[in-house]
């Protein structure tokens, strides 16, 4: 694999991206890149001619935003509810159940020919768990079993056949050691609580892709994190478990401290490598890129983003076992990034398009990924 340095990259998306800050050529008009990108194959095409799936993360109170909604539908062949189908969500207080957030995304998908993702069965994360839920003193692993049993078969028997594909299990690894995350249900079965959750998802959603989804990443202090997750696929796969891929979230930090080398790129290409030598699909589930540490004006930032998003992109394209790309939103003002900017910070952009629905420079470098990804 071929890796290029950010101006070779930006040269690469047609120069017009670079800043005047990197001595490039002019900006292009946020108008004239919305005209262009209308007549343009949408991101959702351009995935489908290889053999891809490309999308994006909704939330039920954004179908009343329609300018939002006419890009989304557009663009998106797929997406995924970012809490609709959450524990804390559909049973938020014991036997009180609410699917009506997640049944009215499954008819917006539905209508719009939109496949739809299931994000997801258990968070096993306390602080995402519903209080009663972490409340619970269960007796036995078997007690801890029939519990996830009920919830889990109700959930996905419920959106069985419309979900194509499920995250089974959310971020179950501790990202510093690696270890299994404590939670009431690991403290009560331990790691298998993992294979039970995929069992009663298979049977409850026989169809549909079964995940294990967790947000390890390129960076050294993520090493402990990947070694934990490539031990869990490595023991389900011995054990037989019903998973069928690793759903990266790719949420990445574009950190001028912490440079995307060549060296890094290839360590983390061969990871990648590892998990799709098992047999297993992978999954690029919750794509943004967070610049709260990189300080520079809307334009600079732009083109470094995009740069660094086509760096990660090429990576994950490269490797045939990818199925799925979905970003964590398609506009900057729903990224979840903006709840962490400090004072005084702009707001986060780190989605393809920004407040008033202008593609940006992100958009620009999806699609040259896209067409750049071999077939599948």
């Amino acid at each position: 694999m071929t890796y290029l340095s950010r101006r070779q990259t930006l040269a690469l998306m047609g120069g017009a991206a670079i800043s005047p800050a990197m001595g490039g050529c002019a900006q292009i008009s946020p108008s004239t890149r919305a005209v262009e990108t209308a007549s343009a194959p949408s991101l959702g095409e351009l995935a489908a001619e290889k053999g891809l799936r490309f999308g994006s993360e909704i939330n039920y109170t954004q179908l009343s935003d329609r300018p939002y909604i006419d890009i989304f539908t557009r663009e998106c062949s797929v997406m995924v509810p970012g809490n609709e189908l959450k524990m804390y969500t559909i049973e938020d207080e014991p036997g009180v159940w609410n699917f009506e957030p997640g049944d009215t995304l499954a008819a917006f998908s539905q209508s719009n020919g939109i496949g739809m993702r299931g994000h997801t069965l258990l968070w096993n994360y306390p602080r995402w768990l519903p209080d009663w839920v972490n409340a619970q003193e269960f007796e036995s692993s078997d007690e801890a079993a029939q519990f996830l049993t009920d919830y889990i078969s109700r959930v996905a028997s419920h959106y069985s056949p419309h979900v194509y594909s499920w995250d089974v299990i959310n971020e179950s690894f501790n990202d510093t050691t690696g270890e299994l995350r404590e939670s009431v249900f690991s403290n009560a079965m331990g790691w298998d609580v993992i294979d039970h959750c995929f069992h009663v998802a298979k049977a409850s959603a026989p169809n549909a892709k079964l995940i294990y989804n967790d947000y390890m990443s390129w960076e050294d202090k993520s090493a402990n994190h990947r070694a934990g997750v490539l031990k869990l696929l490595e023991r389900l796969l011995k054990n037989n478990v019903p998973i069928d891929g690793l759903g990266v979230q790719a949420h990445i930090m574009l950190d001028p401290e912490i440079p995307f080398t060549s060296q890094k790129q290839i360590a983390w290409s061969n990871y990648l490598k590892e998990i799709s030598d098992m047999g297993l699909d992978l999954l690029f589930t919750e794509f943004d890129v967070n610049d709260r540490l990189y300080d520079a004006d809307d334009a600079t930032r732009d083109a470094e983003i995009a740069a660094y998003g086509k760096d990660y992109m090429d990576i994950a394209f490269a490797n045939r076992s990818t199925t799925d790309f979905l970003l964590w939103g398609m506009a900057d003002q729903y990224s979840w990034l903006q709840n962490f900017r400090k004072e005084g910070q702009p707001p986060a952009r780190a989605l393809p398009y920004d407040v008033n629905y202008n593609p940006k420079p992100l958009r620009e470098a999806i699609a040259a990924c896209l067409k750049g990804a071999p077939a599948r």
